[in-house]
């Protein structure tokens, strides 16, 4: 047997090769050589005391202080989420022990606490704050295309209008302060060439917010551009992605943002508060220790965040926290879970504290329904369910497609002449009707409101005097429901409806995606509200002219309305945004938010589930999922199966053609050696084993930490040169009076990488890789390395039995 110094020196072997150690057919294995002795004492923190000779030059081990950088991650790279959370439980752990020493340590144990609750208090105030900011300067600078205020420009259409005497109900919109940019200029408002003026005005300050808007991204924050929420969904999924959530993102996201909503592109601000209520935790983030120095912990207040978010774009404080559930989160404990639900409530009460739309609501169109629903109406319930998974499976499949078109040409290099295209042709189309020169909000008000007796709006129309002369009429009219049979100005309504529904469908493919910050929530809401609108009034319709047919018998009675057609634009809206979303809970709890009724969850529910199911038939992604694999970000999405029956050997790296994988030994490198290595490759990290002849797996090293490492010793440890030697072991290698110190690097390694074997199943390995959220894994073979998997290779792999293209994977 080998004598009690073998473990410390070079001799492993006496001539054996490895073939010979192990003889699998046989059962036979022999690990003598690779067996450390057992009399090594480490009891005292280090080898016995007579392995060295007493004049030997010491070992000096920089990782017992600590070392700036060491723990930290390098942009396009994947957290170590297991590492992030043991450090996170020794933190948690070192303070509860000091707590019972000391008063001072037992107080800071309780501020260490509370430290969650109070950022979640800071990110509620300051992201609705925020929005409240961004609601007002988006709603009086969509006026100013139209007009302005004479009592005071910062006044909008809305507000100016309201302390006026002179205004009638029927032409509440009309106030002689509020004058329109033709009367300013020409002095009269009711000439044909005064339209011409008013649309020119109207193009040009769009042309001029969306070209202020484009410029800032470009010049300042290019991550400012787009929804957000897929670049969010691969962050939290633990992806770095430096400067994403940084402080110039969050000022230029939120100024562009009301450029970019007042401009009347087809696209919403919701989205885009998710990512700027991220960039608010993210910066509050780093007042906090231990939210600044842990990657986990930091994701956790990230999830809260996207919950604050969707609480002030929809006034909804519990279906954010749902679609933070649902839809974006990678991990969620509980805790999580109470604080988003704080968050959100905060952030709530922040914004109808600050009342944007003086109407004491958190959003432009909360509606409140009051008229049943009868069972009857779930078809046409269910037909809205089918038209908004066919619309979200279309707009998927051609937002890519102009997306990859705009990638892979020239066109992608015009970034700025493609979104003022886009504006111009928006403002050209958009101004000649009424409901698409209306912003997306105001528009879905409109279409979600119950007509009364008091709305002047043409979609409130109705009247009893037809002109006809038929039967049908007449008795309509004697059993006194003339009064909701279409008058002229509904019918008026209904064209342009029809032809909004088209426009819109069609331009947010074209907007969704170009370079100035751009949600998808509203846009698909108001297509959604367009479709409901239109079937709710042919179904009212319908019922009012068939009353006394059976199946609408009990419908109508007089003075009664028979259908609301603000419920069906409702569903419509929420069919289509799921749709596009994929989202169902939280869509549900978002739209009953909004409608305040108990009453219309099974409509709603009906709906949001056969969108999804006709979705799923026709593509299996969402909107955020397709951008994800679009950009080739390296996220593995939990929802999606790995049917394939490959095992862990047909992905591990090297493959059979492959130079043998780089790998460092526990002792017997130089630091030149190990310096030479990390330049001739751009690995995240190296296996560490016993030696390059038995490929004993010892543990695992991060390159940065390693990179840090080496800096660090040859600035601070006296006598490191080229020649010294790197050492992962407690213990070194007998080493002559002259030789210089080495260095000792084992408390950088990690002793406990997890691995697999060459027969494991590639659906246990993707399992491993998505509940554990590793960064890699290693391939052993009775304790021998034979290779590693990255997250970057299962993506690879299940694009390639996807048949798509494995090099769209981009990132590390």
């Amino acid at each position: 047997m080998m004598d009690n110094g073998g473990f410390c020196n070079n001799n492993y072997h006496s001539g054996s090769s490895d073939d010979e150690l192990v003889d699998i057919s046989d059962v036979t294995v022999n690990f003598s050589e690779d067996v450390p002795p057992l009399d090594l004492d480490y009891s005292a923190g280090g080898c016995k005391a007579d392995w060295r000779p007493s004049n030997s030059p010491k070992l000096i081990d920089l990782m017992d202080y600590p070392v700036p950088g060491i723990g930290t991650y390098e942009d396009f790279n994947t957290i170590d989420w297991v590492r992030e959370k043991s450090k996170d439980r020794d933190r948690h752990r070192e303070i509860t022990n000091k707590s019972k020493h000391s008063t001072v340590a037992l107080l800071f144990s309780i501020s260490d606490a509370f430290s969650g609750w109070l950022l979640m208090l800071l990110i509620g105030l300051m992201s609705g704050a925020l929005a409240g900011g961004i609601d007002i300067a988006a709603h009086w600078m969509t006026d100013l295309k139209e007009g302005v205020c004479l009592n005071g420009f910062w006044f909008n259409h809305e507000h100016c209008c309201w302390a006026s005497n002179e205004t009638t109900f029927q032409e509440r919109d009309k106030c002689p302060q509020w004058k329109t940019w033709a009367e300013l200029m020409v002095g009269v408002s009711e000439q044909g060439s005064v339209n011409v003026l008013n649309h020119f005005m109207y193009v040009s300050w769009a042309l001029l917010f969306a070209f202020l808007a484009v410029i800032l991204v470009r010049a300042f924050a290019p991550y400012a551009c787009g929804s957000g929420i897929p670049e969010i969904k691969t962050i939290l999924s633990g992806f770095i992605i430096r400067g994403y959530l940084g402080k110039w993102t969050l000022i230029i996201k939120t100024i562009t943002l009301v450029l970019a909503v007042s401009s009347g592109l087809s696209l919403g601000k919701e989205g885009p508060l998710v990512h700027v209520a991220c960039c608010c935790a993210n910066i509050l983030c780093h007042f906090f220790t231990k939210y600044r120095r842990n990657e986990a912990k930091r994701r956790e207040v990230l999830s809260a965040a996207s919950a604050v978010g969707v609480s002030v774009a929809f006034g909804a404080p519990i279906g954010g926290v749902l679609f933070s559930l649902e839809e974006v989160s990678y991990y969620f404990p509980l805790k999580t879970l109470w604080r988003s639900f704080f968050a959100a409530l905060v952030a709530a009460f922040t914004l109808r504290s600050i009342n944007p739309f003086g109407n004491s609501r958190l959003v432009l169109f909360y509606v409140e329904f009051h008229t049943p629903w009868h069972l009857l109406e779930l078809i046409p319930f269910v037909l809205l369910g089918i038209f908004g998974g066919l619309w979200g499976a279309f707009f998927i499949h051609a937002n890519i497609a102009w997306c990859r078109l705009r990638k892979n040409t020239r066109l992608g290099h015009y970034p700025v002449i493609e979104v003022l295209v886009v504006t111009l042709l928006t403002a050209l189309l958009a101004f000649p009707i009424e409901y698409t020169r209306m912003s997306s909000s105001e528009l879905i008000s409109e279409l979600f409101n119950d007509c009364g007796l008091l709305d002047s709006s043409k979609l409130c129309d109705y009247s009893g005097n037809s002109g006809g002369t038929s039967g049908s009429v007449n008795a309509t009219a004697a059993n006194g429901l003339g009064a909701r049979l279409a008058g002229p100005g509904l019918y008026t309504a209904m064209w342009q409806l029809a032809l909004a529904l088209v426009f819109k469908m069609l331009i947010t493919v074209a907007t969704f995606g170009i370079k100035v910050p751009s949600g998808l929530f509203i846009p698909s809401i108001a297509v959604g509200a367009i479709a409901g609108r239109l079937l709710g009034v042919g179904m009212e319709q319908l019922a009012v002219h068939n009353h006394d047919r059976k199946i609408f018998r009990g419908w109508c009675s007089p003075g009664a309305d028979c259908i609301t057609p603000g419920l069906y634009a409702m569903v419509g809206a929420a069919a289509c945004l799921g749709g596009v979303t994929r989202m169902t809970v939280s869509l549900v709890v978002i739209m009953f938010e909004l409608t305040g009724g108990l009453e219309y969850i099974v409509p709603l529910m009906a709906a949001t589930m056969t969108s999804k199911w006709v979705a799923d038939a026709l593509s299996r992604e969402s909107i955020y999922e397709a951008h994800i694999r679009l950009n080739g970000y390296p996220f593995l999405e939990a929802k999606e199966e790995f049917p394939h029956k490959t095992l862990a050997t047909d992905v591990m790296r090297p493959r059979q053609s492959d130079p043998p994988l780089s790998v460092l030994t526990q002792s017997g490198m130089s630091v030149e050696e190990v310096e030479r290595l990390i330049a001739d490759t751009t690995y995240s990290g190296f296996p560490v084993v016993i030696s390059q002849q038995s490929q004993r797996l010892v543990g695992f090293v991060l390159r940065r930490d390693l990179v840090i490492s080496l800096e660090n010793a040859r600035r601070h440890q006296e006598g490191v040169v080229s020649v010294s030697a790197v050492l992962f072991t407690e213990c070194g290698p007998p080493a002559s009076p002259s030789a210089p110190p080495a260095v000792k690097l084992h408390n950088i390694l990690d002793l406990s990488p997890f691995t697999v074997t060459v027969h494991t199943p590639m659906e246990i390995v993707v399992d491993i890789f998505r509940k554990l959220g590793l960064r890699q894994c290693l391939v052993i073979q009775n304790g021998r390395l034979l290779g590693i998997i990255t997250k970057k290779d299962i993506l690879k792999h299940m694009a390639q039995m996807a048949n798509r293209d494995p090099e769209s994977i981009l990132f590390n």
